[in-house]
């Protein structure tokens, strides 16, 4: 079979629902992997070209090894719309978006390709480029094609989602603590 890609690396996207330091499992039955839902802007042209493009080679590479020699109509796959799927979040606005998993840990870096240590630093809401791999799976009669996260690169600072705030802006200039009881302070 001839080699067809399945990897791809992103334009510039946004992560969310960012589990790339510690394994996270939705339930006590699964296995904990290191995921991340990768935002991808619809005017991202490129990067979803090659997804998509990604996604039908794992197909053709699944109909042999994974779908009895024929891709299924109702087959699953990771490329999604957040304007549909995901209506009432303002992160998901005007935008795809793919969830990435992976057994292994990423590797996390900054624009210059050095490795990042500061958990601080990559979150929620950060922007940067993504290493995917889209692959065929048939597990338990689901059949589908599934996106493997490869690696992550922070390119810039983003808006923390979650509803989390940074200390920064708790406490910026314009805090001030007001106590009638200032014999505490």
């Amino acid at each position: 079979m001839e080699n067809l890609k399945t990897k791809v690396i992103t334009g510039l996207v946004r992560f969310s629902y960012l589990h790339v330091w510690e394994p996270d499992a939705i339930d006590e039955s699964q296995e904990p992997k290191y995921s991340a839902s990768i935002i991808i802007p619809k005017s991202d042209k490129k990067t979803l070209k090659a997804i998509k493009q990604a996604i039908e080679n794992a197909k053709i590479q699944g109909k042999s090894s994974k779908f009895n020699g024929k891709v299924p109509a109702n087959l699953k796959v990771p490329l999604r719309d957040g304007d549909e799927e995901r209506p009432d979040d303002e992160a998901y606005e005007n935008s795809y978006f793919i969830n990435a998993n992976c057994k292994t840990k990423p590797g996390i870096v900054d624009k210059d390709c050095d490795k990042i240590m500061d958990q601080d630093e990559v979150y929620s809401g950060c922007y940067g480029r993504a290493s995917v791999t889209f692959y065929p799976f048939n597990t338990s009669g689901n059949k589908g094609i599934a996106c493997g996260l490869n690696h992550i690169m922070k390119l810039k600072d983003g808006e923390p989602l979650g509803g989390r705030s940074s200390a920064d802006s708790d406490f910026d200039d314009d805090f001030i603590f007001e106590d009638e009881d200032d014999d505490l302070l």
